[in-house]
């Protein structure tokens, strides 16, 4: 394990590290596909500290694999032992999935002839164009459909390439009664059939995805923590497995389920954090993936991330890449502001993932009478509210306890009664049975 001296920076490098364990950093070697699959019994769980479990990789038993080709139909999955995965040096994945981010320079400036660009037209509409001739006062483009004279030009300061992995999280509990359960899974293969579509891969369908899920679960039981100490981080990942040298679709994609047990993702728990407001870089674009669980949407950015920890804060919050106004999302989970018993979070209009937890909270909290609204909010209200929280998979509900944008701090409510307390309280009562599941969002498996 990395030091904790690290903190809140090591969460994230894992999560990055993850990936690359599925599918980079995990090439040499095949799926072992000898030996069948034990019983699973909760017993000799090895050597571990439940009470220090932190937010890293912690191998477990088996691994769940099917792979589908141009048929786009994954074949029926099977348990494998844990291990190294075997891949084409022309993988999909590897040649294809990973892309350079962009950022937005708005203005008109000298870009190249033959360059393919961005320009958005006054009402706001944005269109890709090829640059047909340019001089030192700007440019003329070509858009598709008609001539655009009267457009402002963003020069590039990234490339373009085709994802070739997304993925997903999720996570199986233990009761005191010794149920084991899932938290919504059908939503985690919704939410990845959407991003196949939109990146142009095939995926399981949802009964196949929680099958998948199930089995991965039911296979590593012994390594799901007590109840109260934590849970089993399940990973779904789809990558482009097949052979590809031009840029197109891989001839085979696989569809793979691993975990791990973990406790909280950041290091001091659910403490209140402190964040940054990052006015420099982006994490998506308008028009782009940001609300696609893509495997290239998260080491972009690793640089903003690291240079906020090295200042001391827990992490980064990201502006809208147009306005540079409205917030969007943390690293790694949703944002919420309070403001008396109105509770305001971001659209998932395309930039900013459609996290799970963040519409069950969502649920939770028009259940309890507060009045929840869905808008752009601008940052000066998010400077104003009386709490932030944020929302998520790996951080669950974990408060606020400040804000630092341009230099200037802002403290929040974190003691006492509070709302977001309150929504955790409710939604912890669930997941451990102590409330009653009323929404069925709990999938018993054993």
């Amino acid at each position: 394990m990395v030091s904790s001296d690290d903190g809140g920076l090591v969460p994230a490098l894992t999560m990055i590290m993850w990936l690359c364990g599925a599918v980079v950093a995990v090439l040499i070697g095949a799926f072992d596909s000898g030996g069948s699959v034990g019983s699973g019994s909760d017993d000799e769980c090895g050597e571990i500290d439940w009470d220090n479990l932190g937010f890293g990789i912690k191998p477990t038993d088996y691994m769940y694999v099917t792979k589908c080709t141009d048929d786009g139909l994954f074949e029926q999955g099977q348990l494998n032992r844990y291990g190294n995965i075997e891949l084409n040096p022309s993988a999909g994945v590897l040649n294809y999935g990973q892309s350079r981010s962009k950022g937005r320079d708005v203005g008109r400036q000298k870009t190249s002839v033959g360059a393919r660009v961005t320009v958005e037209r006054g009402n706001g509409d944005c269109f890709r164009a090829w640059v047909l001739v340019s001089d030192i006062f700007g440019v003329f483009v070509f858009v598709f459909e008609h001539y655009g004279f009267d457009v402002t030009v963003e020069r590039e300061t990234g490339g373009y390439c085709s994802d070739r992995g997304i993925f997903e999280g999720t996570k199986a509990f233990r009761r005191e009664d010794g149920g084991l359960f899932l938290f919504r899974p059908d939503q985690n293969a919704i939410r990845m059939q959407y991003g196949a579509d939109r990146m142009c891969m095939p995926s399981p369908s949802i009964d196949q995805f929680i099958d998948g899920v199930k089995q991965t679960a039911l296979a590593n039981r012994r390594w799901i923590p007590p109840p109260g100490k934590g849970s089993l981080y399940i990973r779904p990942l789809l990558i482009g497995s097949g052979p590809i040298l031009g840029l197109s679709p891989a001839p085979e994609y696989t569809f793979l389920v691993y975990s791990s047990p973990v406790g909280n993702y950041f290091k001091n728990g659910l403490s209140p954090l402190n964040l940054y407001i990052e006015d420099e870089f982006h994490r998506a674009t308008r028009g782009g993936v940001g609300g696609v669980k893509s495997i290239t949407n998260y080491a972009p950015v690793l640089k903003a991330l690291t240079r906020a920890k090295s200042r001391g804060f827990s992490d980064v919050i990201y502006l809208d890449s147009v306005h540079k106004k409205y917030l969007e999302e943390a690293t790694s989970c949703n944002v919420f502001v309070v403001k008396g018993n109105h509770i305001s979070t971001p659209p998932t209009s395309g930039n900013i993932l459609p996290g799970i937890t963040r519409k069950t909270v969502i649920d939770i909290a028009r259940d309890h009478g507060y009045q929840v609204e869905e808008r752009a909010v601008p940052v000066e209200e998010f400077l104003d509210g009386d709490e932030v929280f944020c929302t998520g998979t790996a951080v669950s509900i974990v408060p606020v306890g400040s804000i630092t944008y341009l230099g200037k701090r802002v403290d929040y409510k974190t003691t006492g009664e509070t709302v977001s307390r309150d929504l955790y309280s409710t939604l912890i009562g669930i997941q451990s049975g102590l409330a009653e599941d009323k929404k069925g969002w709990f999938l018993q498996i054993e």
